[in-house]
């Protein structure tokens, strides 16, 4: 590969709680994705570290990466952000990040800042092998365009994002959150109760605002049907049809979040 097309090229590295992955355009600029079998009882960092010597990916990697982290996040409003506090506040509000590394973004369409974190050593790997590294939120890319779709019509919007058995539901008001919240939703009836309750917190209107749920659905039907009973526009987004047949949404396995990022950017 000649070395000017390398150097153009960024590989996004996909670090989620379970789960890493790497992606990459290829010389036709089709996204090859490349999932990586994690050994449960090692560390991320390590798992990261044998993966440089198995995945031809990374084996031919270019200098620059991008890493998509699924940990922990505290949003503000970019209005009160101060670099000095997020460290203490993050570790406030999730005592057991205490030891990793925090990072931030800046979301401006949205005017807040997602303060998330790293492990130390799984950085140390990304440092060690690439002299260019940008760290993403994983969420962000699905907030920015959920935020821009929210849009479409003049109904309020709830979303529900399923990823690793966890469920992102947040809803937003104008170029703002008005909801963002985390849950662990390793049943489909836990994510039932959870919707319900936020969409009733914010005292929508079950004839008239939609609910929009995508991602990792468990019991996909089951808990449609169930939303239906009580909200006349509860749907499930289909990324193929919502980005317009985009080749990366017929990649198996690949998360929303990344299908998103390569879609719609950061």
């Amino acid at each position: 590969m000649p070395e000017t097309l390398i150097k153009q090229k960024r590989l996004t590295i996909r670090v989620g709680r379970n789960t890493l992955s790497f992606a990459m355009p290829d010389d036709a600029g089709r996204v090859v994705f490349e999932p990586y079998v994690v050994k449960s009882g090692v560390s991320m960092a390590a798992n990261l570290r044998e993966a440089f010597k198995q995945s031809d990916m990374l084996l031919d990697a270019p200098p620059r990466v991008r890493v998509l982290i699924d940990s922990p996040v505290l949003l503000m409003p970019v209005e009160l952000f101060d670099e000095q506090l997020m460290q203490p506040l993050h570790q406030h509000a999730f005592p057991t990040a205490e030891q990793d590394a925090k990072l931030y973004n800046v979301l401006p369409d949205l005017n807040a800042v997602a303060i998330f974190t790293i492990n130390k050593d799984l950085r140390l790997v990304v440092d060690d092998h690439f002299h260019d590294a940008k760290f993403v939120c994983a969420v962000s890319p699905v907030w920015r365009y959920l935020h821009q779709r929210s849009f479409i019509g003049p109904r309020n919007k709830l979303y529900g994002y399923f990823h690793e058995r966890r469920l992102e539901i947040f809803s937003f008001q104008k170029n703002r959150f008005k909801f963002c919240n985390s849950f662990e939703a390793k049943h489909a009836y836990n994510s039932l109760y959870f919707l319900l309750y936020v969409w009733k917190q914010l005292q929508l209107e079950p004839e008239y605002d939609e609910l929009h749920i995508v991602g990792e659905i468990p019991e996909q039907e089951w808990l449609l049907g169930e939303l239906r009973k009580y909200l006349q526009k509860a749907y499930v987004i289909n990324p193929s049809a919502d980005f317009n047949r985009a080749p990366v949404t017929e990649i198996k396995n690949m998360p929303y979040d990344l299908q998103t990022l390569f879609v719609k950017g950061r």
